[in-house]
C-alpha cells in the first residue's frame, strides 16, 4: 500500500473543489483509493493538500482517467507536487 500525499493550487474556492472531491469519492473507492485528508493551506486559500492511499499504480491510473473533472474541479494539474511513501 502507497500513501500518495498531493500538494496543488487550486483556481476556484477550496469550498467549490471540495465539493467536487467529495463527489468523486465513489469513484475513488471503486477504484480502490481511501481518501484520508484534504484541506487548504491556513495561509493561502489557493494552496490543497490531499492525502490518499492506494495500492502501487491505481493513484497514477486514476488521475490519467479523471484529468478532465480533476481539471473542471479547479485543480491545477502542473502544479502538484506528489510525494509516495510506504511502510517498511
Amino acid at each position: 500500500m502507497e500513501t500518495h500525499v498531493l500538494t496543488f493550487t487550486i483556481t476556484k474556492s477550496f469550498a467549490e473543489w471540495v465539493a467536487t472531491y467529495d463527489a468523486s469519492l465513489p469513484l475513488q473507492k471503486i477504484a480502490g483509493i481511501t481518501s484520508l485528508y484534504r484541506g487548504v493551506s491556513k495561509d493561502d486559500p489557493s494552496k490543497v493538500c490531499a492525502v490518499m492511499q492506494a495500492s502501487p499504480g491505481v493513484m497514477e491510473q486514476f488521475i490519467a482517467d479523471n484529468t478532465d473533472v480533476i481539471a473542471a474541479s479547479g485543480h491545477v494539474i502542473e502544479s502538484t507536487v506528489s510525494q509516495v511513501f510506504v511502510a517498511s
